[in-house]
This record gives C-alpha cells, structure tokens and sequence, in this order.
C-alpha cells in the first residue's frame, strides 16, 4: 500500500438522521474504518424494539452491516463505545456482546447517556483497522539515549 492513496468510501444505511445531520454510517480511509454511533433501530421495518436485549441484536447487526460494506468485520475492531441509557442493563446485554467481542477484545468504553430518542437504550460506535494480508505494522524507532545522536541515515559515517 505504501505511495499508493486508497480512495475514502462512504457508506450509508438511507437513515433520515445521516441526510439531516450530513454524516455517514462508516467511513473507511485508507486500512481504518469508523462506524457512526449505531442504535438497534431497523433500518428495514423502521421501527425499534422494547428492550435493550433486542435491541443490542440489531445494534450489532446493524455495526456488522456497516462494517461490512466498509470491507472489515468485528474481528478488525480496535476501539468500541457504548452508550446506555440504564448501565444496569450491562449484564443482559453481555453476553451477546462478549460473543462479537472476543475475537477482536477492542478497547473499550461505557458511556450512560440521554438519547434523543427515549426509545433508544443502547448505542455503539466502533473503529476498526483493516490491514493487507502480510502487512505488519511499523514499530516505531527507539528514543535516543541522552548524549548520542540519534541513528540516521548518516549514522555511522566520518563527517
């Protein structure tokens, strides 16, 4: 990949509030994918379940779609947010959680929040990082330690 630009991809879900607000649902840039904060609405029916249980489905259907049409899956996560409207609810929604999570074990925050929307009680926003098969990540250099100069291309030869 390296010298070569990858296009930006923007995708959208054809949810009202992505028009109204003028965001996207995903947004992939060049091996990083970000998906938008995503509740269980179903974009479908357009409706929204009761509980937060059914809701944490859809949520991560939803985030498995967006992700998808980014080219990544949940393995790639790096970094999750939650937000909930009661942090009780954590233990009902754990265990499907833990299930999408375990691959990837993504940094992770809880948030407990006021939705727009009081039907919402449950909402995710991810990052994921999508290398090239083989691609191995670039280890920074070490610090110079005080009184050398630091290794350079120079480094090494007479002045």
């Amino acid at each position: 990949m390296k010298g070569k630009r990858v296009a930006r991809k923007l995708v959208s879900s054809g949810s009202e509030f992505e028009r109204l607000l003028g965001y996207s649902r995903a947004v992939r840039d060049g091996e990083w994918v970000f998906v938008s904060g995503t509740t269980g609405f179903n974009y479908k029916t357009h409706t929204i379940a009761d509980g937060v249980v059914e809701q944490t489905r859809q949520m991560i259907e939803n985030i498995r779609w967006g992700l998808g049409q980014a080219g990544a899956r949940f393995e790639h996560l790096v970094r999750v947010r939650l937000y909930m409207a009661d942090a009780a609810d954590v233990e009902r929604v754990a265990p499907l959680l833990s299930k999408v999570f375990r691959a990837a074990r993504p940094a992770e925050t809880l948030i407990t929040a006021r939705f727009a929307d009081p039907r919402i009680l449950i909402e995710m926003d991810a990052t994921a990082l999508v290398r090239e098969r083989g691609a191995r990540p670039k280890r920074p250099r070490p610090a110079p330690r005080a009184g050398r100069r630091a290794a350079g291309p120079r480094a090494g030869r007479g002045r």
